[in-house]
């Protein structure tokens, strides 16, 4: 069989059947029992007329149906479309119509708001929830509850054969601009975004090689707090059905229930998104890391957003002996490779064949010079977003005859090949002909004892053009530095032109469900706090 997503998961299934796949809650399933739920759903769909090439939205929190759905919709070759449950109804409106959904698979709580948005999304003919819905009218559209449509369904694996070329499409941004979907071919998608399905050594080369692994794995629990809405969150749960491993799903993050799900699953690894997640997790460790036995706990993995140095540092101190892992990556590029943190405070990843930095022109930045330029992919990478051929001949360029991710973060090349990463292009502030990427800034300021949160972002300077600002969110118990403080505590660890000149103190830093970053908003914030002055 060929490097197909389904055909993957039922190999594992067929393996492993009595491991347990999924746990939330107080529910759990074996991968034979979610094999059987998937397949009741995908029958249902199939009845639907829903089947190859047609895309099923998933507009849901994290849960067992989430999951079945997800598995439901590649066992008949449609597409599952990731809805970011936080979006208003424009930016529904918008996913649901560039996404040509056929159908919709939704959560009780957002019923309402689907159906409000139904009207201008005109492909979309079915409708599948999820508990209460309350009186919401549906109109022309069908709409069945979940599992009465898969009550009567046989849960047999009789379904077409697929292919390695089924796409899987993944939606990305929303915070700086209306979500792009990337389209991948699922052979690309395993090998890029799930390190071919063994991050512990040789990629698979098919169903079988991975068959013939998976009993010899030791099994395994991940503890996962970001939403499966979010890619790096996806990427975590067909990796572990690569390998036989089970999943611990957290409808909605807390520091203090993500632990209690470790001691209680014994959990190997728990994956969180950056600071955001895990500085309250290494909070809880080092107010009351006593009250939770998390001897089982080996890795602390992070994909989607990085961790600073001071939380990495946190994290190990109160934890000997724990691995902190940073994956970098896009959704455009999948897993490229796991970040370090120097001495120097300059983030790196190491050399790799596939992964470049190319300059303006498309020609790779010479190792060891001063030269700034794009970090790039090439060879599994997507085909391109669906529906905007301009954004993609823009982002998946063929270069010296090889399709390539050009990703927005900016980098230069080492002597030794290593990869600096400085940040996003498009966030890049130029104060008086001054570069300053943001994240090198956030990370100077999250150093500071009483800061949990940062965004770095330019704001409007009739002398230098732009000047740093920073959005600043305090640690629980603890005031705020005054600006001069914080000045002179980044000062330490950065250039001074890069420290921030502005500060605003909020609440809560705004960011996605994943834990990215929404610099639209920090931008707002420091104009507004500039123009009262």
């Amino acid at each position: 069989m060929s490097l197909n997503l389904a055909d993957l998961f039922e190999a594992a299934a067929d393996t492993v059947p009595e491991r347990t796949a999924i746990v939330c809650g107080d529910e759990r399933l074996t991968y034979a029992e979610l094999d059987a739920a998937s397949n009741r759903l995908a029958h249902h769909l199939a009845d639907e007329g829903i089947g190859p090439g047609d895309h099923v939205g998933m507009y849901m929190r994290n849960s067992i149906e989430f999951v079945e759905a997800l598995l439901a919709c590649l066992k008949v070759r449609a597409v599952p479309i990731n809805v970011n449950y936080r979006y208003v109804d424009a930016e529904l409106a918008y996913l649901f119509s560039n996404a040509e959904m056929v159908a919709v698979v939704a959560d009780g709580e957002f019923a309402a708001t689907t159906a409000a948005v139904l009207p201008q999304a005109p492909t979309v003919r079915h409708v599948v929830t999820i508990g209460d819905t309350g009186d919401v009218e549906w109109g022309d559209v069908t709409a069945v509850d979940f599992h009465a449509a898969v009550a009567a369904q046989s849960g047999a694996r009789d379904f077409p054969e697929r292919s390695a070329d089924d796409l899987f499409i993944v939606y990305t941004g929303g915070t700086t601009g209306m979500p792009k979907g990337v389209m991948w071919r699922q052979e690309d998608f395993f090998h890029a975004a799930l390190s071919g399905g063994n991050p512990f050594g040789d990629p698979y080369d098919g169903t079988e090689a991975l068959a013939a692994a998976v009993p010899h794995i030791p099994p395994m629990t991940w503890v996962l707090t970001a939403p499966l809405i979010h890619g790096a969150a996806l990427y975590s749960v067909f990796t572990a059905f690569c390998l036989g491993a089970t999943h611990a799903l957290m409808p909605r993050f807390d520091a203090e229930e993500a632990l209690r799900i470790v001691e209680r699953e014994r959990a190997t690894t728990l994956t969180v998104v950056g600071d955001a997640m895990a500085r309250p997790v290494a909070d809880v460790i080092t107010q009351r890391g006593s009250d939770f036995d998390l001897s089982s706990l080996l890795v602390v993995s992070s994909g989607g957003a990085l961790f600073s140095l001071s939380v990495r540092e946190q994290l190990v101190a109160e934890m000997p002996g724990l691995t902190v892992r940073d994956g970098f990556g896009a959704s455009e590029s999948g897993v490229d490779g796991n970040l370090e943190i120097g001495a120097d405070g300059l983030m790196r990843i190491a050399a790799k064949p596939n992964v470049r930095v190319l300059d303006e022109n498309r020609r790779p930045v010479a190792p060891g010079s001063d030269e700034i330029g794009y970090i790039a992919r090439s060879g599994n990478v997507p085909l391109g977003y669906w529906g905007d051929a301009e954004k993609t001949a823009a982002t998946f360029p063929v270069v010296d005859g090889v399709r390539t991710a050009v990703l927005g973060d900016m980098g230069r090349v080492e002597a030794d090949g290593r990869i600096v990463l400085l940040g996003r292009g498009s966030t890049c502030i130029n104060t008086g002909g001054e570069k300053v990427y943001p994240e090198e800034v956030e990370m100077a300021i999250k150093s500071h004892p009483a800061v949990l949160d940062a965004l770095v972002a330019g704001i409007d300077d009739e002398r230098y053009g732009q000047r740093v600002g920073a959005v600043v969110q305090a640690r629980d118990g603890f005031d705020l530095p005054e600006l001069d403080e914080l000045i002179a505590h980044v000062s330490t660890q950065v250039a001074r032109y890069k420290a921030p000149r502005s500060m605003v103190a909020v609440d809560a830093i705004v960011r996605s469900p994943a834990g990215k970053a929404d610099y639209r908003w920090a931008k707002a914030t420091l104009q507004e706090q500039a123009a009262a002055l």
